[in-house]
């Protein structure tokens, strides 16, 4: 039997999968931390102890992320692009635009009917598009990030917010604060903004149907709603979204 382990090691977390057969057998997602290798080795351990198997049974090894080359007992590293599109590839082959949102960046990738990149972009400096914007969400209006989808879908008059801007939206959120204006019509607000900022990103590669949404970022259902709202199309998120890229990973190392 030989199993395959690919990692993503992220700014914000550490993710890693046991494939067989291109099929995912066990994940684990841990914090990144200051030490990548560290939280790139717990990732796996944790992972392998799930299913009761050892690093001597694991063939071959791909990190990807961030970090990729901190895991210094992989054999090989990938761009986290190329994961992402086999993973989600081998999730749903029938998906043609990957939306990715991530700790800091958001990426999209679109491509063919084999997981091929066709084009890809991604967001640089700006925080706007990313889940440092609904960190900054939760913040200020103290609630666990994990509350900000059931929260948004509760809303009755969401917030029309001026900018996109991580940092500009803050100070606009803490004014409406000041103003009354309920919490779930604040986040719903500041989805609906992400919401544009990413599609307006995404266009730039020439989206096609179907889409796909990955990432922490796909957790919120609130920012899933609200992206559908600007797609005026369903997308396809995966049960487990952050390890898009790990299965990607993955999946290479049993090509190799």
């Amino acid at each position: 039997m030989a199993f395959f382990i690919g990692i993503d090691v992220g700014s914000g977390w550490t993710k890693a999968v046991v494939s067989k057969d291109n099929e995912i057998k066990s994940y684990a997602i841990v914090p990144s931390g200051g030490d990548y290798n560290k939280a790139a080795r717990d990732a796996c351990e944790i992972a392998l102890k799930k299913i009761d198997i050892s690093t001597k049974d694991i063939k071959y090894t791909v990190a990807t992320g961030y970090g990729a080359t901190m895991a210094d007992f992989a054999q090989d590293t990938a761009s986290d692009i190329s994961c992402h599109a086999k993973g989600i590839s081998a999730l749903f082959p029938h998906v043609r635009t990957v939306i990715d949102i991530g700790a800091q960046f958001t990426r999209a990738i679109r491509i063919d009917e084999d997981g091929r990149i066709i084009n890809f972009i991604m967001n640089e400096k700006c925080a706007g598009g990313s889940g440092k914007f609904l960190q900054v969400t939760a913040r200020i209006l103290r609630v666990d990030i994990e509350e900000l989808g059931s929260l948004s879908l509760k809303s009755k008059n969401p917030v029309e917010f001026t900018t996109a801007c991580a940092v500009f939206a803050e100070s606009e959120a803490i004014s409406r604060i000041s103003e009354g204006a309920r919490p779930e019509d604040i986040v719903a607000g500041i989805h609906r903004a992400m919401a544009s900022k990413i599609i307006t990103l995404a266009a730039r590669v020439g989206m096609t149907p179907n889409y796909a949404i990955t990432g922490g970022g796909a957790k919120d259902t609130g920012l899933v709603k609200a992206l559908e709202n600007e797609l005026k199309f369903k997308t396809f998120v995966p049960d487990e979204p952050q390890i898009t890229a790990a299965f990607g990973a993955a999946i290479l190392a049993g090509s190799r």
